[in-house]
């Protein structure tokens, strides 16, 4: 999955669930991984009295469903949504800037570091990924799509994930990039029950 720098996600609906759940395929349509919810009961309690719960989705690779990475997001008061890879080591942490009339985030390694920001239209799936220069692109998410499965981009929840070409070789700026694809969409925005993006930042 992470070998590629073009990938569709398309968004699957499953009656009387409320998990966000994807399929994620490659250029051609075929299906090389999925990206599933999951809520604990626990979890779930403690959300109705503290606001939305915690939770994380986990990516997987096709055919044998090998974990990749998760994103999560935890966290009481100052919710956290967090890149973790397949070993439970964090590599990246999401900050929505809080006093930005464009919105967005900013992006974090697990050691703290700035590595990345995300602008655009973030509730339209309409956004691109730079390096902290802000002029460096490494990567877009669009809802606009030329290739062979154009026909599948009639739907609201089906989106392209393009990695520029010098990043192509880097798999945990691929991690964050469709991290942040699927997280966007199901953990930070009130679409996907959110509270507008993890702990919130001052640009």
């Amino acid at each position: 999955m992470l070998e590629r720098e073009t990938l569709v996600v398309k968004q699957r609906v499953k009656t009387f669930s409320s998990r966000a759940s994807f399929e994620i395929l490659d250029e051609n349509g075929t299906v090389v991984g999925t990206a599933e919810q999951s809520t604990s009961a626990l979890a779930k309690v403690v959300g109705t009295v503290l606001g939305a719960p915690a939770t994380q989705i986990e990516f997987r690779e096709k055919p044998d469903d090998s974990l990749v990475f998760t994103v999560r997001r935890r966290g009481l008061l100052l919710k956290k949504v967090e890149v973790v890879d397949s070993q439970g080591a964090v590599i990246g942490l999401y900050k929505a800037k809080k006093f930005s009339l464009a919105g967005g985030f900013h992006v974090y390694d697990g050691a703290g570091k700035h590595v990345a920001e995300i602008r655009g239209k973030m509730l339209k799936s309409e956004y691109t990924f730079f390096q902290p220069d802000g002029k460096t692109e490494m990567g877009k998410v669009s809802k606009k799509w030329a290739g062979a499965m154009k026909e599948m981009f009639t739907s609201a929840d089906t989106y392209a994930v393009q990695i520029a070409p010098q990043f192509a070789d880097q798999p945990t700026v691929k991690m964050l990039i469709l991290g942040a694809a699927v997280a966007i969409d199901s953990l930070m925005s009130t679409k996907g029950g959110g509270s507008g993006g993890g702990e919130s930042d001052d640009e």
